[in-house]
């Protein structure tokens, strides 16, 4: 008796072994891994009449777009063969324990130097929508970036019915000049960048721009099928309108996570962010433009107003003969249409109820936005071109952020590199004033530091992100790296934390990575902090960042090894 019992134990062993086995190879010929090159060089791309000496991933502008299912890995060597240094940031992805492959450049990583290159590893896990890859090195990402999209994994299916095609949509921003030299001219004398000379969809400006109607991109459709549109904004630095004529637009999802659907006729995206949207050719067959123009917010401030667009061409036999005609203009809002905006977040709402963090342990209330420096004694007026002689600046709690310039805040905080940051970043600003009303001049001048705010494994985290009206009101783009989070509200005026709890939505908020924060106005954001690591919280606007408008969260390891940063890559760049 005890033998047979002793081999139907063997067996019923082998059994489990040989499922096991099955289970695991089947997930593994399932998940995939992506070996790609990315070359960064200097490219001749003419826009606007003019050829200049542009900066691209493997000669193309946008760069490749990068296809993956959830689940998958990817690896990408870049080589730069450019004049500059460069990282790579893969925007939205999780990074789970992968920090040095998140790319911000002396945060994570140093950068790769003219000559160099660095593999980029990582795995994409429980994410699906549209997302992006941009440098994220002085301003090189206004013409180094690329759509990044993932599938949902083997077996599964998108929450909605397949689309007949997806085309990703990626907004940018053009300067006809060199833009790491317009951001140098404005670090030298202080004075605010000059603004963009033309917006692009999929690297083109379109028929309203001199030298352009040649090249306007085409997105085809055909009668009776339901497209899908990957819109990115990929501006350096504009909040941006984006509309077709006499199309109507149902949203299903943005930031790479799925939203309750709803129909609208334009998007408001901030720099950084993504919309997925699905469009019906449900129209006369012929030729209609897809445009995007600015979402101005700030006062006074000059801004590119041109617009951009494509055409959206219906594929049908009556096309021929009426698709000579010039293509139908969409409406687009005014360009201090904030009402419009604020419907548009309104609207935004989770598919499903929820999980979002309460029992708060870290409650984290930051200013965000610009100031003026008062000019250095003995430094030359070219050197203080801002309002009355001064220098521009941005923080967030009134600290200014300064990057390190010799070792990674990853590397540092890993290797316990005493004396390059502090862990005192503020939960709370300094001082408490009337943060959208009349400030006080003397509140203008921030504090320069490198500091970190540090958070236990775990810890469930609030961040309210208060808009002040220091210099300008304005509409910031927060970007979190290494993190998703739920927007729960959003409003005007100062955060009440009283009366404004009532219009927390603890139900079916959105997940996103990046929040557009309201002109004059707040959002509160909660997450979980469940990935170590150093990570970047920062404005979006390339022009804010420049100026300190950053901070970044020391994450601690938890317990174990699945709770802590893997070691880093041989290869990571030295500084």
């Amino acid at each position: 008796m005890e033998v047979i019992k002793s081999i139907f134990a063997d067996r019923h062993c082998s059994f489990f072994l040989v499922v096991l086995l099955l289970a695991s190879t089947m997930s593994l010929a399932i998940a995939e891994i992506h070996h790609h090159d990315f070359v960064v060089q200097a490219t001749k791309v003419k826009r606007l009449c003019k050829t200049h000496n542009s900066i691209t991933v493997n000669g193309m502008f946008p760069g490749p777009t990068l296809q993956v299912k959830n689940g998958d890995t990817l690896v990408v060597k870049v080589v730069n063969k450019a004049r500059y240094n460069v990282t790579i940031h893969w925007h939205g992805i999780r990074q789970m324990r992968t920090g040095w492959a998140d790319g911000p450049e002396f945060v994570t990583q140093c950068p790769i130097r003219p000559g160099g290159s660095y593999t980029y590893r990582f795995t994409i896990e429980g994410q699906e929508g549209t997302l992006w890859w941009h440098a994220h090195s002085s301003w090189l990402r206004a013409t180094v970036y690329g759509a990044l999209i993932i599938h949902p994994r083997e077996g599964s299916s998108y929450p909605f019915t397949k689309p007949k095609r997806e085309t990703p949509i990626l907004l940018g921003e053009w300067w006809d000049a060199n833009p790491i030299d317009v951001v140098r001219e404005a670090t030298r004398t202080g004075a605010a960048p000059n603004i963009s000379d033309a917006y692009t969809i999929n690297g083109q400006p379109g028929d309203l721009y001199n030298c352009s109607s040649e090249d306007t991109t085409i997105v085809p459709i055909a009668s009776g099928e339901t497209n899908l549109l990957r819109v990115i904004n990929a501006a350096l630095n504009q909040p941006l309108f984006f509309t077709i004529a006499n199309h109507k637009f149902t949203v299903i999802g943005a930031d790479a996570s799925y939203l309750k659907p709803f129909t609208t006729s334009v998007i408001m995206l901030g720099p950084g962010q993504t919309t997925d949207v699905l469009i019906s050719g449900d129209q006369l067959p012929g030729r209609y433009y897809m445009a995007a123009r600015a979402y101005q917010s700030a006062q006074n401030a000059p801004f590119d107003n041109t617009t951009t667009t494509a055409i959206l061409e219906y594929k049908s036999a009556l096309c021929p003969a009426k698709c000579t005609t010039k293509p139908v203009m969409p409406r687009l809002p005014a360009y201090n249409d904030t009402a419009t905006v604020t419907a548009f977040s309104g609207s935004l709402r989770n598919p499903r109820k929820v999980d979002v963090p309460t029992d708060i342990d870290e409650n984290l209330f930051f200013t965000i936005g610009l100031g003026l420096n008062n000019c250095p004694k003995n430094a030359r007026a070219s050197r203080c071109q801002g309002p009355n002689g001064t220098r521009f600046t941005a923080s967030m709690n009134n600290v200014s952020f300064v990057f390190p310039s010799n070792i990674a805040l990853l590397q540092a905080s890993q290797q316990k590199v005493p004396g390059i940051y502090t862990t005192d970043f503020p939960a709370q600003p300094p001082v408490k004033f009337d943060y959208t009303g009349n400030v006080s001049r003397s509140l203008f001048q921030p504090v320069r530091g490198t500091k970190l705010y540090k958070l236990k494994y775990g810890s469930r985290v609030q961040v309210v992100l208060q808009d002040t009206s220091i210099v300008t009101p304005e509409n910031h783009p927060i970007h979190l790296h290494g993190y998703d989070f739920y927007i729960i509200a959003e409003g005007f005026g100062n955060f009440n934390p009283k009366t404004h709890k009532s219009k927390f939505n603890l139900v079916d908020p959105p997940m996103r990575n990046t929040v557009a924060v309201p002109t004059n106005g707040w959002a509160v954001i909660r997450f979980v902090a469940d990935n170590p690591g150093v990570w970047l919280m920062h404005c979006h606007l390339d022009v804010h960042i420049t100026w300190g408008l950053a901070m970044a969260f020391l994450v601690e390891d938890g317990i174990g090894e699945l709770q802590s940063v893997e070691p880093p890559p041989a290869d990571l760049p030295v500084c």
